[in-house]
């Protein structure tokens, strides 16, 4: 059984930084693209940052420069480094693995940012 495990979100202050950790069971990491989400009430989620199992990134244009995302395949971990953070960064965030064929998501874990 596969499961996506979120942590580090919480409360911030516009400018500060968060790293955000998703934690992976189920034997599916290595072989799995992960990638970081984020969703506010009502609206769609978005792509926030993607990483390849070989390390090829890509970002969100409105984050790109203030986020880099990172794995660690011998810890089954993805992280979301977060830096700069802006009141419009406020969202849930969401931990993404697509392997195998196969689609899964975490929990979520919510991040707000104050002005």
């Amino acid at each position: 059984q596969v499961q996506l495990v979120e942590s580090g979100g919480g409360l911030v202050q516009a400018g500060g930084s968060l790293r955000l950790s998703c934690a992976a069971s189920g034997n599916i990491f290595s072989t799995s693209y992960m990638s970081w989400f984020r969703q506010a009430p009502g609206k769609q989620r978005e792509l926030v940052a993607g990483i390849t199992t070989g390390g090829i990134t890509n970002y969100a244009n409105s984050v790109r420069g203030r986020f880099t995302i990172s794995r660690d395949n011998a810890k089954n971990t993805v992280y979301l480094q977060m830096n700069s953070l802006k009141a419009e960064d406020t969202y849930v965030y969401y931990c993404h693995a697509f392997g195998r064929g196969n689609s899964y998501w975490g929990q979520g874990t919510q991040v707000t940012v104050s002005s």
